[in-house]
């Protein structure tokens, strides 16, 4: 496992190119929408600010005039507005800036919008992977590494499982993350030297 945050990118999302006999199997993003969405805790914000609004009108609608006491609730509503747009041009751009490459070999996680870091996982490295799949097919697979590394929850944050310490790196909110899990589930098996699993990667209940 590593990282280099200054190396240039021969090829789009690694950080070299590819040894002899290494092939890239498949490379991504994040689902923008579905990152907002899981990582912003954008439907909770936006409930805040509703109930916040709905507070305000409750609470002055029997001392000023209808009219009035809607437009005292709807600076709130402004707010949610403005709070909305930055969730999701944050997730937007976190994103457009990450690259997820899955070989033969190894996982790796090109991310950060405004520092780059490239994270190495190799499969004899990673000791077990989480699929949490949600219902329109996006999900987030999760890795435990193997080793004394230790990875800053905030320098690869959204690109971790939620709220889980030490930080665990993840390929967020991507595409048919079922097909993509067992993809990473028959590579790994046969670099550890393992049997073909008899099913595929079970997803882990949604956080």
């Amino acid at each position: 496992m590593s990282h280099d945050d200054f190396k240039t990118e021969p090829v789009p999302g690694l950080p070299e190119r590819p040894p002899e006999g290494e092939r890239i199997l498949w490379q991504g993003r994040p689902d923008w929408w579905a990152l907002t969405k899981s990582a912003t805790a954008f439907w909770w914000v936006m409930g805040y600010f509703v109930a916040l609004g709905l507070w305000r009108f409750v609470a002055v609608v029997d001392l000023v005039p209808l009219g009035q006491a809607v437009a005292l609730s709807v600076p709130f509503l402004i707010l949610a507005a403005i709070v909305a747009v930055l969730l999701v041009f944050t997730a937007w751009v976190q994103a457009r800036a990450a690259l997820y490459t899955v070989t033969n070999r190894r996982v790796v996680l090109r991310v950060g919008a405004a520092l780059t870091l490239t994270l190495n996982l190799p499969y004899k490295q990673i000791a077990s992977a989480d699929l949490d799949l949600r219902r329109d097919g996006t999900g987030t697979i999760a890795f435990d590494t193997l080793g004394e590394t230790r990875l800053a929850y905030l320098v690869l944050w959204p690109h971790v499982r939620p709220w889980r310490f030490p930080a665990r790196p993840a390929l967020r909110c991507i595409p048919d993350a079922q097909d993509i899990a067992n993809l990473l589930m028959v590579n790994a098996r046969a670099v550890q030297g393992l049997a073909p699993a008899p099913a595929p990667m079970q997803a882990v209940a949604a956080e």
